[in-house]
């Protein structure tokens, strides 16, 4: 049905006057008249009895009196919700990340967005780099927040953060108090890394690190986590190399000491699709610098 039949309708049967009905809708009293005909037409039922006497609403036109204010507050709210949606005020934003991101600035820019954008839902999802990839490619995913990888064509990115790496030691370890450590130090040291097959990149970035100092490293334990590399590294089972970020965990039995000289650094990258652009990717990207900049 025709909306503004119905906002003629509506009209008409609250004032049951075709004079001050037109003149609330700002129209002559013959367009209206035609409107209600039409609509008549249209649902193949009578709406209003016309007498000398007055108007007044039949049976079909008091169902459809209720009804149709109904439809009209709906097709009011549908159309501040699209509308909202294209501000960038409301909706839904499917959100990939990688479990260090927990510790870059990830729930202080949630938060944020919680606070700017109430009416927006945002739906999480912990994945490696080369899944959330395939989860934005394949638009199940709005945006990633993954480890330093090339964007393929049509995807977006952004740099988020970017930190050096630190040896993550044993509380008790040899090294624990060296202001520095020189990578060479770890040379014959059992390697807690990053799993090659979650995350060849930062696999590869470690391995890489420690053949420009002249050793291959003795790959104790890949793990898929993060927490889980810092985690083993405290139940004394190696030492690792890790984004500094990870000093924000807070877990005990553990040391972070500096790498000497020049390394590589751990980047955090954003990836989402250029096209369709979804409004909500960047006011979350734009939480996530102030989150990062923020950040001890």
């Amino acid at each position: 049905m025709d909306s503004r039949l119905l906002h003629y309708f509506v009209m008409l049967a609250e004032e049951l006057h075709f004079g001050r009905a037109a003149q609330r809708l700002c129209i002559s009293q013959p367009p209206l008249s035609v409107a209600i005909r039409q609509l008549e037409e249209q649902l193949g039922a009578q709406l209003f009895e016309r007498s000398s006497r007055g108007v007044r609403l039949t049976a079909a036109g008091e169902h459809l009196q209720s009804r149709a204010r109904q439809l009209l507050a709906l097709s009011r709210q549908a159309a501040q919700e699209a509308r909202d949606i294209a501000g960038g005020t409301r909706g839904h934003l499917r959100l990939g990340f990688v479990g260090s991101s927990l510790y870059r600035g990830l729930p202080q820019a949630l938060a944020q967005m919680q606070r700017t954008h109430p009416d927006v839902r945002v739906d999480m999802l912990e994945a490696n780099s080369a899944e959330q990839l395939l989860g934005v490619q394949q638009l199940r995913l709005d945006v990633a927040l993954v480890h330093s990888i090339q964007p393929p064509e049509g995807i977006a990115s952004r740099l988020i953060a970017s930190e050096p790496f630190v040896a993550c030691l044993p509380a008790d370890h040899a090294l624990a108090r060296a202001p520095a450590v020189d990578l060479t130090q770890l040379k014959g040291e059992r390697l807690i890394l990053f799993s090659s097959l979650v995350s060849p990149a930062y696999h590869q970035r470690i391995y890489e690190m420690c053949q420009a100092h002249g050793f291959a490293p003795e790959v104790r334990h890949e793990v898929r986590h993060w927490l889980s590399v810092i985690a083993l590294v405290s139940l004394g089972q190696g030492v690792a190399v890790v984004p500094s970020a990870l000093q924000r965990v807070g877990l005990p039995g553990l040391v972070f000491r500096p790498l000497a000289g020049a390394h590589p650094p751990s980047e955090m990258l954003a990836m989402w699709r250029r096209e369709p652009d979804n409004p909500l990717v960047q006011a979350l990207l734009e939480h996530l610098r102030q989150a990062v900049q923020s950040l001890p």
